[in-house]
């Protein structure tokens, strides 16, 4: 292997403060993780946060990005696994119980950075987007699974997905996803039951 294929694998500065900011504000919280122990953890200069991402604020939103970007990623999987579209609805909460029996499951991260974001800031943009793909992702696939009122069935879902995440978290009982995904599967069902 040469010098320069050993330089070109190694992580970039802004790699490796996203990591550690995932790592930290995901286990600690936005609000309490300092840059200076996000820089330390990355091993960066303090310059190369600022060059790279402007501020703490900023660096946050790329954060939540990337976690938008995995659970997309993971939601998707899931449901282009699922063979009917009635499958299709409950592999998001299949996806879901998944992630809650992860060691270090603590909690949906856009509820957890949101909660103390100032209005209009770009936490809560980059949190708005995420809900705004959940809504949608459950409105398309209750959509294409039949469901007279979509909008009506992805609201309940959603605001069941995310009771689901809340109480996996504050009861730090992972169980939750089996008993989130049969409660789905009553709404999804009587939803597509064929009206008389």
């Amino acid at each position: 292997m040469t010098k320069t294929s050993t330089a070109a694998k190694a992580p970039t500065a802004r790699e490796r403060l996203l990591s550690a900011a995932n790592e930290l504000f995901y286990a600690e919280g936005v609000q309490t993780v300092g840059i200076d122990r996000i820089i330390e953890h990355a091993g960066v200069a303090k310059a190369s946060l600022y060059n790279t991402f402007g501020g703490k604020e900023q660096l946050i939103r790329a954060y939540l990005d990337s976690r938008h970007a995995k659970l997309t990623e993971r939601l998707l999987r899931g449901v282009n696994g699922a063979d009917n579209p009635r499958d299709r609805l409950l592999a998001v909460f299949d996806a879901q119980a998944e992630l809650f029996t992860e060691q270090d499951y603590h909690g949906c991260a856009f509820v957890a950075a949101s909660a103390e974001a100032k209005h209009g800031s770009a936490i809560e943009e980059a949190s708005d987007a995420y809900r705004a793909w959940v809504r949608a992702l459950f409105t398309g696939l209750a959509r294409d699974a039949g469901a007279p009122d979509p909008e009506a069935l992805a609201r309940r879902l959603h605001l069941l997905y995310d009771g689901g995440g809340v109480s996996a978290r504050m009861d730090r009982d992972p169980s939750v996803g089996a008993v989130a995904r049969e409660a789905a599967a009553i709404l999804v069902d009587a939803a597509l039951q064929p009206r008389s």
